[in-house]
């Protein structure tokens, strides 16, 4: 005969395995939602990556490809590209020989030591220069003469290769259209950017180039021995970085240009005028 002890301590159990049972089912449940919330991590994880992947692709497409710097394409109107426009608005009705740009005869000299890699050459390009173009070039006072020192590209050959290009062009009288053309559009640096195709797409831009005869040009001994001779002119002068520049009344002694900005042109027009009187 069971007793009202015995009836309490069956309750209890009872009470017990009830207990038991619901915080099995509690940690059941949150196990479950916890599974839940892992599976969607794990789908939006899926759908983020796919819109990664998807605005990588964009931009590699819409800059050309393999890093491809920043060439302007002619739009679909056929509309000719900004750096293009504003290259050939620069130098037009201004002689070029070789990768000198200005009137042979004019009485100051300026030697500009590039790397058409070189960011700190682009910000010449996009400061000084097409003030000291438009207003010493232009009126016959400036010749500036473009010479090659490696700095900023990672790769002698790849070096060799683009200026090389640049003084292909010069056998067109053109030099100067593509070395702008390619500062105006340069890529990120040490990122591979220059290319075949790369050196091509800007060769393609140059108004009124014979790109088979540029081709040929490329391969020109010469440009091999004016790079080596360049880079000889630039340690002999001291010259560790670019853009760095010599100056002189044309055909006499050079020296080294200290200028203080390379947005504002005048330091340089100070040096051309001390030349000038």
């Amino acid at each position: 005969m069971s007793t009202v002890e015995d009836d309490e301590q069956d309750l209890t159990r009872k009470q017990r395995r009830e207990q038991a049972r619901e915080q099995r089912r509690a940690l059941e449940e949150a196990e479950a939602a916890s599974a839940q919330r892992r599976r969607r991590l794990i789908q939006l994880g899926s759908v983020i990556g796919v819109v990664v992947v998807i605005v990588v692709v964009i931009v590699v497409a819409t800059s050309g490809g393999g890093g491809g710097g920043g060439i302007q394409k002619t739009t679909a109107s056929g509309k000719t590209p900004p750096a293009v426009s504003e290259v050939t608005a620069l130098l037009n009705g201004i002689p070029q020989t070789a990768t000198t740009l200005g009137n042979p005869n004019a009485p100051v000299t300026m030697q500009y030591f590039g790397d058409l890699e070189c960011p700190v050459c682009k910000d010449f390009t996009l400061g000084a220069l097409p003030k000291l173009i438009e207003k010493d070039v232009r009126s016959g006072k400036l010749r500036i003469e473009y010479r090659n020192l490696e700095t900023a590209t990672r790769e002698p050959e790849t070096f060799r290769t683009q200026q090389s290009a640049a003084m292909a062009a010069g056998k067109q009288q053109k030099a100067w259209d593509y070395i702008e053309l390619f500062y105006l559009q340069q890529g990120q640096e040490n990122t591979g950017y220059v290319t075949e195709k790369y050196l091509q797409e800007l060769a393609k831009q140059v108004p009124g180039m014979n790109l088979a005869t540029w081709t040929a040009d490329r391969g020109n001994g010469a440009f091999t021995n004016a790079i080596t001779t360049d880079a000889q002119a630039a340690n002999n002068a001291g010259f560790t970085g670019t853009p760095s520049f010599l100056i002189g009344k044309s055909g006499e002694q050079t020296k080294k240009l200290e200028y203080s900005s390379l947005s504002d042109p005048s330091s340089f027009e100070s040096a051309i005028n001390g030349l000038l009187k």
